[in-house]
């Protein structure tokens, strides 16, 4: 599947040794298509590792994806050198005009403040109240979830006892919706996280559906009826070792952390870990794209304004 990217992003390197078709913005000039445009907004520490993952999953749709990817100038990036920053990402003044089909917002390592002690939270606001209008379609993932539900509804997250981390099952409840088609019953998605939304404070939310949800993980996957609100609150994207590097990380900092649930093979570090929700990841991403986004998304968007839902 054709990505659009520019040709010296470091994830593009890795992607084609994996077998996974991206194309330089060059080679997609010469297509007389539009193409969907994404927005990616990356919260996490280590960008380059989590363009990949994404980038990765998104590569499984026949459509030609433009990505950007946004990050907040209100921030300093500490894992990340600026001028991979500045290379190929641009700041919220720079897409302010700019209309996109599609917008993902990460993850981010900041679950135990409150939203509003984040230090770039005044502009993360501002993001979320822009792609009402500039965006169809907007899938929140984990921490981004939970700040996209208070800062849309005030929907409130609550402190685990513990950090939930590992691999765990979570059962379909909405057989029908677009984004659970081609799923089973059950299945597999790494979490990590130390807060949680609970069901109780989302069942007023009448236009938001449970999709999935787990007896450890609670809810997991919402969507309001017309998917241009989409809130996953694990981590589909992950790598098989994602988690045994966070777990290393944890270790380092003297945390003492759990084993990841259901993770390492009977529990033993030395072996690989088991990567059993590949083909859920797929699935959810490519229903994201085709049912939320391209079937959805005006061809012209003038026409936006009347698609919008307050």
């Amino acid at each position: 599947m054709p990505i659009k990217l520019e040709k010296n992003l470091p994830a593009v390197d890795i992607l084609r040794t994996e077998n996974i078709f991206v194309m330089d913005h060059l080679r997609a000039g010469s297509q007389d298509i539009r193409p969907i445009k994404i927005l990616i907004l990356n919260l996490m520490p280590n960008k380059i590792v989590t363009e990949t993952q994404l980038l990765r999953l998104l590569a499984n749709t026949p459509l030609q994806l433009e990505v950007e990817f946004l990050y907040m100038a209100s921030h300093e990036s500490k894992n990340t050198h600026s001028d991979h920053l500045d290379q190929f990402y641009k700041d919220f003044s720079e897409v302010r005009e700019e209309y996109f089909d599609g917008l993902i917002v990460t993850g981010a390592p900041v679950e135990n403040l409150p939203f509003e002690e984040v230090d770039y939270w005044s502009e993360l606001l501002e993001v979320f109240n822009w792609a009402k209008s500039h965006v169809y379609s907007t899938l929140h993932i984990c921490w981004g979830a939970q700040a996209g539900l208070y800062a849309r509804y005030g929907v409130a997250k609550h402190a685990l006892k513990e950090k939930l981390s590992g691999v765990y099952s979570q059962q379909v409840l909405a057989t029908h919706c677009p984004l659970m088609r081609g799923f089973d019953d059950q299945f597999k998605a790494p979490h990590s996280r130390y807060t949680e939304v609970r069901k109780e404070d989302i069942q007023s939310l009448a236009h938001l559906k449970i999709l999935s949800a787990g007896p450890e993980v609670g809810l997991s996957i919402l969507a309001s009826h017309d998917l241009r609100e989409v809130y996953s609150f694990g981590h589909l994207e992950y790598d098989r070792d994602t988690l045994q590097r966070e777990y290393q990380r944890d270790c380092a900092a003297g945390k003492s952390p759990n084993l990841p649930h259901q993770y390492f093979p009977e529990d033993d570090l030395n072996r690989l870990p088991c990567l059993t929700w590949n083909l859920a990841a797929a699935q959810f991403f490519t229903n994201w794209i085709n049912y939320a986004v391209y079937q959805e998304t005006p061809f012209d968007w003038s026409q936006f304004d009347s698609t919008e839902r307050d």
